[in-house]
């Protein structure tokens, strides 16, 4: 029986770093056999400035049809290039119920986003907290630096998780297309779970001693191993109690790679 195929639902503000964004959803895409939609709001207060109602109203087509080209300009090459549909759509609406919307509708397994130096994503802090809070599916920030590559292989990282106790169909298709050996590091002390389901792959442990450099150290070294993917497991406790929400945020800012936290 043919698996279904993952729904990846894609947030942007259209802003300089989307083509990585794209290029790294389409690498995800291939390797998990997802369906993709580009999403992108409008707010309101950005497109219309005008008292004259039906002025506003031919503004908002306008806008909405500029939009439509702008995405279609940044999708079409890409899906061109990979020989893979990029479906996507454009709305002009509040951002956070608008997000939630289509989040209900769409019903996707994975939300990317992406972000910007120094700041969470080009849609702002509240945004990505929004979506952490009220979405309970895997997300990604995705690194507009070390981005993931189409039709190559990940080279994969864990954050505060035994590899060995990962085992669902999502994490074993991105096992398969992983360089090995697998990096696996720790803030703090090791997880202490153990697990035997997927003990045949090769790992490398890095131990990060808890501190106010911690979070940085690990992004440089993340920076010069090449990672370009960090997987995280919040439905692991241990991994919970290790990082909090302040840091969870904190990890996505100063991280120079994409993370994956499912």
């Amino acid at each position: 029986m043919k698996k279904n195929k993952y729904k990846i639902l894609v947030l942007s503000d259209l802003k300089k770093s989307t083509d990585s964004i794209l290029k790294s959803t389409v690498s995800l895409a291939n390797i998990i056999e997802g369906d993709i939609e580009f999403f992108h709001v409008k707010k309101p207060l950005e497109v219309v400035n005008k008292e004259n109602q039906l002025s506003a109203i031919r503004t908002i087509n306008d806008e909405y049809i500029t939009s439509n080209k702008a995405i279609k300009k940044l999708v079409k090459p890409i899906s061109e290039a990979y020989s893979l549909k990029l479906n996507y759509k454009v709305v002009i609406g509040n951002l956070k119920d608008e997000i939630s919307k289509r989040i209900k509708a769409y019903k996707p397994d994975i939300i990317i986003l992406g972000k910007r130096k120094q700041k969470l994503l080009g849609l702002g802090d509240k945004t990505i907290k929004f979506v952490f809070e009220n979405f309970k599916g895997a997300i990604m920030v995705a690194s507009d630096k070390n981005f993931l590559e189409p039709n190559k292989n990940l080279l994969l990282g864990v954050l505060n998780s035994n590899i060995t106790n990962l085992n669902t169909q999502f994490v074993k298709d991105l096992l398969e297309h992983t360089q090995k050996p697998l990096k696996e590091f720790h803030l703090g002390e090791e997880s202490s779970d153990s697990g035997h389901n997927m003990n045949t792959i090769k790992t490398v442990k890095y131990v990060f001693d808890k501190g106010s450099n911690t979070i940085q150290n690990l992004s440089n070294y993340l920076e010069k191993s090449n990672v370009n993917l960090l997987y995280l497991d919040r439905n692991n406790k241990g991994v919970l109690n290790e990082l909090s929400k302040p840091e969870l945020y904190k990890v996505i800012n100063k991280l120079n790679v994409s993370l994956l936290v499912a």
